[in-house]
């Protein structure tokens, strides 16, 4: 794809009711996300969310897709107007500015058609690689100037994590081993040692995959979604062929799980919850390298962590988990991260300053 298919007629970009055509589209494009998928838009048009999957394409019948947005919208209640993401997308060649342009004034449009107060973006463009950002991706740079100068915003709001870690799999188990930090190999093996054992599951494992993931949200202290959210996107993903979990045992008893997303090349680790049972064994390095190994047998290139810090400092939030996955060393990768585009200015500053400045305020009142 260069900028010269720009110099074709393009249509502008219209609204797919097809799986198969979607599917084929991003087969075709580069950086599809499993959260542009079909599978993932249907799930969240369950919870509250419309899809609107947009393809710009050379032609008719799709042979030559340009892009691809799968846009999710939700309606405001007793408001009539929306808002509209496009969770890590849209999916096109980010070295092509000529399509760049075409892509985000199509979403402008859209938003202003949708009656939407905002359309949020969070795409798979890189800022830069490395714990130090001393390698920047001139792309990244160049695509957050377009977006500023086109009156897109840096969004405070950042649905997805920013920041990754992504595991290179193109190595033998034993460089995998020797590349990583010595605690890590040490706490795999002890795990290993001391009778924790690893299975895939299957949906019968759900429920326990649930209250597990409650348990491990009560003594971390972050917000989960009703288990039915959870019941249902795991699901999705496995009925779709794209779910493995995987449960850590010790004596029989489930102490630690991971829900591996597959898409395309990459396995995403996007679930993980343990009890508080057995966590000198260290179940969860040991579960982390059979993750690793199974998105490696199923002939992946990346396996992401999904999710690093926003700064690297001790007092982020994510410090912890940070710590645990850096022992497996795989590379910082930053990218962008969401931007929004106003298309009705006052009432975007009343939903991202105002009301949560002033929801603030009553919870503070309301614990005092």
């Amino acid at each position: 794809m260069n900028s010269g298919n720009l110099n074709h007629p393009v249509s502008t970009m219209r609204q797919v009711t097809s799986e198969p055509v979607w599917q084929r589209a991003l087969d075709k494009l580069p950086g599809a996300h499993a959260l542009q998928s079909w599978t993932w838009g249907q799930f969240k048009s369950r919870w509250g969310w419309s899809m609107i999957p947009l393809l710009l394409s050379l032609s008719e019948d799709d042979r030559q897709p340009l892009a691809a947005a799968m846009v999710l919208k939700r309606k405001l209640p007793r408001l009539p107007y929306s808002i509209l993401y496009v969770p890590k997308g849209p999916m096109l060649d980010y070295n092509n500015a000529p399509l760049r342009r075409v892509l985000l004034s199509e979403l402008e449009q859209l938003a202003r058609r949708e009656r939407a107060i905002f359309v949020k973006i969070d795409p798979e463009v890189v800022e830069s690689w490395g714990l130090e950002p001393e390698r920047p991706s001139p792309i990244g740079s160049k695509f957050v100037e377009e977006l500023s100068s086109r009156g897109w915003q840096f969004s405070q709001d950042q649905i997805q994590f920013r920041n990754t870690v992504e595991l290179s799999l193109g190595r033998t188990e034993e460089e995998l081993l020797a590349a990583m930090k010595s605690k890590t190999r040490y706490n795999i093996r002890l795990a290993d040692r001391k009778g924790i054992e690893i299975r895939s599951g299957g949906p019968e494992d759900f429920n326990v995959l649930v209250e597990m993931y409650r348990e491990t949200a009560a003594r971390d202290g972050f917000a989960i979604r009703p288990p039915d959210y959870y019941l249902d996107v795991w699901n999705s993903f496995y009925d779709a062929g794209m779910a493995q979990p995987l449960l850590a045992e010790f004596e029989g008893e489930p102490v630690a799980a991971v829900m591996l997303i597959r898409f395309r090349d990459r396995v995403i680790y996007m679930y993980g919850a343990s009890t508080g049972k057995a966590r000198k064994l260290m179940p969860n390095y040991l579960l982390q390298w059979e993750a690793i190994r199974w998105a490696q047998s199923q002939g992946c290139q990346i396996y992401d962590f999904w999710g690093a810090p926003d700064e690297f400092e001790e007092t982020d939030r994510l410090w912890g988990v940070w710590r645990f996955k850096d022992g497996f060393q795989g590379q910082v990768v930053r990218h962008i991260g969401a931007w929004d585009f106003p298309a009705r200015p006052l009432l975007y500053w009343i939903y991202s300053v105002a009301l949560p400045k002033y929801l603030d305020l009553l919870r503070a009142r309301n614990k005092g």
